[in-house]
């Protein structure tokens, strides 16, 4: 249960149900040096073909996250989702050994809350999030997007045929529907920063920025 002294700059990722599993899984994939830490040791046997480091340990547990050199990681992810009471002790267990930033999967607000509460950095509910933003894309006809907040959405949408042989500057989406499209992919290339020149051709998709409200209205334009 020992780690070595390469950890600085690494991801400590706690819990490796699904979503902890594919959370390792894509870090690594992305390049990171990852440990990955569950107590069950099916999951550590199911995930150690597909993760470089995965070790079988009780990270409830103060001693067994130092001998993992825990506060050597630059990031630590609590993503135990089956038990409350688990991933509470474990973020109290790191944030006692100080070091690295705390995120904590959330399972429910009151979970969410505890979790704030005890000393994790980044709360995360990726079921709730998840949830909402699958409902947004479901009643309304944006391809992607992602809300930053109430007031500021970025979204991918396919070009109103109303819009299309015009150039933006003709078309002038910020005055007349709130929103600006900052990037412009055309039938068969790639996306591109969009100017007041460009050209808005049908069977194009559009990115844009606005208001929720504004980003969805322009994507139900004809």
């Amino acid at each position: 249960m020992s780690a070595d002294s390469t950890n600085d700059g690494g991801i400590l990722v706690i819990g490796l149900g699904r979503f902890g599993g594919y959370l390792a899984e894509s870090l690594t994939h992305l390049g990171h040096e990852v440990l990955a830490v569950d107590r069950n040791p099916e999951l550590v046997q199911r995930w150690s073909d597909q993760l470089d480091r995965v070790v079988q340990a009780d990270a409830t547990e103060e001693d067994a996250l130092r001998q993992l050199g825990a506060s050597d990681f630059q990031s630590a992810v609590v993503a135990i989702g089956a038990s409350v009471e688990a991933s509470v002790l474990a973020v109290l267990a790191l944030v006692e050994l100080g070091g690295p930033q705390v995120w904590a999967r959330a399972t429910s607000t009151k979970h969410a809350k505890i979790l704030a509460s005890v000393g994790a950095h980044h709360v995360i509910f990726p079921e709730a999030e998840t949830g909402e933003r699958v409902a947004h894309l479901i009643v309304s006809k944006m391809l992607d997007f992602i809300e930053f907040g109430a007031d500021f959405a970025i979204a991918k949408v396919r070009t109103p045929q109303s819009l299309t042989g015009r150039s933006l500057a003709e078309v002038r989406p910020a005055e007349r529907h709130g929103v600006r499209v900052v990037g412009v992919q055309l039938p068969g290339e790639r996306f591109r920063y969009a100017t007041d020149d460009t050209l808005v051709l049908p069977g194009s998709t559009l990115i844009v920025e606005g208001s929720i409200e504004e980003v969805q209205r322009f994507a139900a334009l004809t």
